[in-house]
């Protein structure tokens, strides 16, 4: 299993707001893909997944905050 982790993300930014997941759970993914969109203060981004296989759970939910370094979801590599 993968862990989708909220990487650093620079200029003092210590946390975003989960804006929309791009897939529900048990959608396959690609590594690279657009897999969740987040807001922080200064800008709305979409973070890539880091691995490629198939969603198996979203820890954070659409609204949620999260901070550097919590996991969001975890992807099962195929």
């Amino acid at each position: 299993m993968t862990k989708v982790v909220l990487p650093e993300l620079g200029e003092g930014i210590v946390k975003a707001s989960v804006t929309y997941w791009n897939f529900e759970v048990g959608d396959e993914v690609k590594e690279g893909e657009d897999l969740v969109e987040l807001a922080t203060d200064k800008a709305t981004f979409n973070m890539p997944s880091p691995a490629s296989g198939i969603l198996k759970e979203k820890l954070k939910e659409e609204g949620d905050e999260v901070h550097v370094g919590d996991t969001l979801a975890m992807i099962e590599e195929q």
